[in-house]
């Protein structure tokens, strides 16, 4: 039997089956053709929050934020860099707080950035105020070792 994750495209929605054996750093979504790990997080709406967290076998960082919001602003590209030194084995996303309330509400956000990690749908660990990349990758690593899911 063949090892594999599933992925869910930040476009669409779509559950992607990806073996372990395929890099998945050119891997496309089945459905609409984006690129499964554009080497920068997405931003995603409360029903991709739900399937990323629900569908997907990858630990799942989200990165809960706003765009009034300096220390967000300021953090952005070190989250980006993150995305690329952590993914294809941890997925990054971004969710804005001002237009996801009840996901926000529904996951106890106080103050923003907040950073929760989600390993089989459940949530690992939680982290906030802004971080450097070199933090935030430590950080992670440190709950979810890469490589493993």
């Amino acid at each position: 039997m063949t090892q594999e994750n599933l992925v869910v495209c930040t476009k669409c929605g779509v559950v992607n089956r990806l073996p372990l054996s395929r890099n998945g750093a050119d891997a496309k979504c089945g459905k609409c053709g984006a690129l499964l790990f554009p080497g920068f997080p997405q931003d995603i709406d409360a029903a991709n929050f739900d399937r990323q967290i629900g569908r997907g076998s990858l630990p799942v960082l989200v990165d809960v934020w706003a765009p009034w919001c300096g220390p967000c602003k300021a953090m952005a590209p070190a989250y980006e860099a993150a995305a690329r030194a952590l993914e294809p084995h941890i997925r990054l996303v971004k969710l804005n707080s001002d237009k996801e309330q009840a996901v926000a509400a529904r996951l106890g956000i106080r103050g923003i950035p907040t950073m929760i990690l989600f390993r089989r749908r459940r949530e690992i660990a939680r982290i906030s105020g802004a971080m450097t990349t070199n933090q935030i990758v430590a950080w992670v690593r440190g709950h979810v070792p890469t490589g493993t899911n």
